[in-house]
C-alpha cells in the first residue's frame, strides 16, 4: 500500500513538472518564434530570466558576436493590442517626478518617458534573442533621442502598438554598442512615439566612455542664461514602477544590495529612465507644458552612474544661440560630477 501511494505521489509531481515545463517554456519558445504578439499573451519570464542566464554565462562583455541564424538576423518584437494601465501611469508620475495625480489634469500628456517603461519586456525578449550580438549582462544606457510625432495622449484614446527593433552595432574605444529603437503607434496606425536608445557593452579596458555627440549640440556653460537650480534627494525607491530593466541596473544589484545595506554601501544604481523622466519633471513645473508638448526632440547623454541614496542638482536653461533650444544638466549635489546632460528642441 505504502509503495502505491509513493508510486502516486511521483507520478503526480511528475505530470505536474511536464504541465510546467509545457507551459513556462515550451509555449514561450514557440510564441518567441512569431515576432509579433497580442496584449495578455506573451512569454513567461521565467523562460526569459533563464535565456538571459545562459547568454550571460556563455558571452563576454564588450565583444561583438555574430547572429545564430544570417538570413534571419533582423531582431524586431512587437505588441500589439495595447491598452494604458490608469493605475500604472499614475505610479510612474509618483515615483519620476510628476506627482501622483498628474494624469487627472486634462491639460497635460502622459510624460515622455512612460511609453518606454512600457517597452520593457519588449527589451529583455530583444537582449535575449538568439540573434543579438552582443551579452545582455551589463548593457548602460550611454545615450538616448525621444522624438514625438503626435500627443502622447493619443495612446489613452484606443489600443496602441509597441516595438522594439535593433537599428546597427559600433564598436568604439571602450567596448561595443548598440541601437534600439522604440517606438509607439496609435490604433489608426500612425507614429506617435518613438525613441532611440544607445547601449554599451563596456569590455575590460579603462578610459572614459567617447559619446557621439559629446560637444556638439548642448549648450556650453558660458552660453547659459536665467539658469534654474532644482536640488533632488534620490530615494533607494527610485525607479520606475514594474520596470524590471536588465539594462542599467539588472537583479544581482539587489541581490548583493539587500546583505550590503546593513554596512552602508552604496551599491544602489539608478536608471537612466528615472534620472531622465524627473530632469522633464522639473523642467514642465517651472517652465510649463508648453515646454513638453508635441511635437519636440528630446536628447540625452548619460555620463557617471547615479547611486542611491544621494542628492543631486538639476540645471536648465534657455540657449540663445540655439534659437531658443531648452538644455539640462544633472549633477553631483556640491559637486561637478554630471551624470546626465540634454536639451530639448521643437521640431
Amino acid at each position: 500500500m505504502k509503495n502505491f501511494q509513493s508510486y502516486i505521489v511521483l507520478t503526480s509531481l511528475s505530470l505536474v513538472s511536464i504541465y510546467y515545463t509545457y507551459i513556462h517554456f515550451y509555449c514561450s519558445h514557440k510564441l518567441l518564434q512569431r515576432k509579433k504578439f497580442s496584449f495578455g499573451r506573451l512569454p513567461r519570464i521565467s523562460y526569459l530570466f533563464l535565456k538571459y542566464m545562459s547568454k550571460a554565462i556563455s558571452r563576454r562583455k564588450g565583444r561583438l558576436y555574430k547572429p545564430q541564424y544570417t538570413k534571419q538576423c533582423d531582431v524586431i518584437y512587437a505588441l500589439s493590442g495595447c491598452r494604458l494601465d490608469k493605475k500604472l501611469l499614475r505610479k510612474f508620475c509618483s515615483v519620476a517626478g510628476y506627482g501622483w495625480d498628474y494624469p487627472d489634469s486634462e491639460y497635460r500628456d502622459i510624460p515622455l518617458c512612460f511609453p518606454e517603461n512600457l517597452c520593457n519586456i519588449l527589451l529583455l525578449m530583444t537582449i535575449t534573442d538568439r540573434n543579438f550580438q552582443l551579452s545582455p549582462i551589463g548593457l548602460v544606457c550611454v545615450r538616448q533621442s525621444i522624438k514625438t510625432h503626435q500627443p502622447i495622449d493619443e495612446l489613452k484614446k484606443g489600443p496602441f502598438t509597441l516595438q522594439v527593433q535593433v537599428l546597427v552595432y559600433r564598436t568604439v574605444d571602450v567596448g561595443v554598442e548598440v541601437d534600439i529603437l522604440l517606438s509607439a503607434t496609435s490604433r489608426f496606425e500612425s507614429l506617435v512615439w518613438e525613441s532611440t536608445l544607445t547601449l554599451l557593452s563596456e569590455n575590460n579596458q579603462q578610459g572614459a566612455v567617447k559619446s557621439e555627440g559629446e560637444n556638439g549640440n548642448y549648450c556650453l556653460k558660458d552660453e547659459e542664461e536665467n539658469v534654474k537650480k532644482v536640488e533632488i534627494r534620490v530615494p533607494l525607491s527610485a525607479g520606475p514602477p514594474r520596470a524590471l530593466s536588465f539594462l542599467d541596473h539588472w537583479i544581482f544589484h539587489w541581490i548583493f544590495y539587500l546583505p550590503s545595506s546593513f554596512f552602508g554601501f552604496k551599491l544602489r544604481a539608478i536608471s537612466s529612465l528615472w534620472m531622465l523622466s524627473v530632469c522633464l519633471a522639473e523642467i514642465e513645473k517651472h517652465n510649463g507644458v508648453g515646454v513638453i508638448t508635441a511635437p519636440l526632440n528630446v536628447t540625452a547623454q548619460f555620463k557617471e552612474r547615479l547611486l542611491a541614496p544621494g542628492k543631486v542638482t538639476l540645471s536648465f536653461w534657455r540657449c540663445p544661440s540655439s534659437d531658443g533650444h531648452l538644455g539640462f544638466r544633472m549633477e553631483k549635489f556640491g559637486g561637478s560630477q554630471f551624470h546626465l546632460v540634454g536639451m530639448i528642441s521643437k521640431t
